[in-house]
């Protein structure tokens, strides 16, 4: 129950923002992607509270889930068909290497360029 305690301060004195133990929130505030899953977003909302929990991975020693609060939640906007044609050109983008112009059916590595066109040696000496 100690570790529990380093991350519950609902005043918010220590951290600057409330902060509860993670999976420990109160009704009333959900994350970005919780808010996505029920088709809303924070819609121009300052961080309302903060989860913690403890994580040797991280330098700070902590893993943190910014909150945010549903009533003040907005709906997500809907797509428009210029959204989806940005988004179409932008995959379309990804997918193609820019060297041969080739298209493929995979988002290319952040190199962005295929294999062939990545290492052209080793592809002839086979």
């Amino acid at each position: 129950m100690a570790a529990y305690t380093k991350c519950f301060d609902p005043s918010g004195a220590r951290f600057g923002v409330p902060t509860f133990p993670w999976q420990f929130a109160p009704d009333g505030y959900a994350t970005r992607r919780q808010l996505r899953e029920r088709g809303l977003r924070p819609g121009g909302q300052p961080v309302a509270a903060q989860v913690l929990r403890h994580h040797r991975g991280r330098k700070s020693g902590y893993q943190v889930a910014y909150l945010y609060r549903e009533d003040l939640a907005k709906p997500v906007r809907p797509m428009t068909s210029r959204k989806w044609g940005a988004l179409a050109l932008a995959m379309h983008a990804r997918r193609t290497c820019p060297k041969c112009r080739v298209t493929y059916s995979y988002c290319l590595p952040i190199s962005r360029m295929c294999v062939l066109c990545a290492y052209p040696d080793e592809h002839d000496r086979k």
